[in-house]
């Protein structure tokens, strides 16, 4: 080998030294980031309001038995007619009220074998219901229906299709806000946590909104509504 190839063989080994170094360098650097990248802290925000509701939807149930049925008819409208003029002379608007085919039962033909005969051969139920936003009105109306009791009208209830129902509908208004405190709240919790294991909190690296609930308040007051989310949010953790 001539002194001209030696020294062309030393000068690329020194390169390839060197490369190699650098190389070695620069995934090292690598390598130590991609660890610092890899510590996460996953924490959870919850905001929680509570809000009146927007409607509400309150069937009234009642009842009627006789054993003439057009006598039966004209008492369940006679019973309609009063139940519409009192919600009316409360506030509710007519508009708000709205009124269901009454279900009849013929007793008769229902009897089987030696089953005692019934005192009246038909009843009868009908159901009007309010459908408003004016629940404070609505709720006055309900506090005083011992009134339409005294004048002769029977009411029934207690199943599902009979239950007041209140309906919170400004969930999309009062979302943005909501979805703001929650990751704000969990922000603040990843900051403790990083601040009681000396670290430094970096930037999001998942974010997940959770389901909003919405839930009667409590048993007694079903029309102040409780709404929830909660919001995860993992973060990049740094020395």
């Amino acid at each position: 080998m001539t002194e001209s190839n030696k020294s062309n063989a030393i000068v690329l080994g020194v390169c390839l030294i060197i490369a190699l170094s650098s190389l070695g360098y620069l995934l090292g650097n690598a390598a130590i980031r991609f660890k610092e990248y890899e510590r996460t802290v996953t924490v959870k925000g919850l905001s929680e309001r509570e809000y009146s509701a927007d409607i509400v939807i309150w069937p009234i149930q009642f009842s009627t038995a006789s054993n003439d049925l057009e006598e039966m008819y004209r008492s369940i409208d006679a019973s309609t007619e009063k139940i519409k003029s009192f919600l009316e002379s409360a506030g509710v608007n007519a508009d708000e009220i709205s009124y269901s085919l009454p279900a009849i039962t013929d007793k008769s033909a229902q009897q089987y074998g030696n089953q005692a005969k019934s005192e009246f051969r038909y009843t009868a139920s009908q159901t009007v219901t309010v459908y408003s936003k004016n629940i404070n009105v609505v709720r006055d109306v309900m506090g005083n229906m011992s009134d339409l009791g005294k004048r002769g009208i029977v009411f029934t209830g207690g199943d599902y299709q009979s239950q007041t129902e209140y309906i919170f509908t400004r969930l999309n208004q009062v979302k943005p806000e909501m979805i703001e405190e929650a990751t704000r709240k969990a922000r603040e919790v990843a900051e403790k946590f990083a601040a009681d294991s000396k670290s430094t909190l970096g930037k999001i690296k998942s974010a997940s909104q959770g389901q909003f609930s919405i839930s009667a308040r409590d048993k007694n007051n079903p029309h102040i509504k409780k709404v929830r989310v909660v919001s995860t949010v993992a973060y990049y953790l740094s020395d």
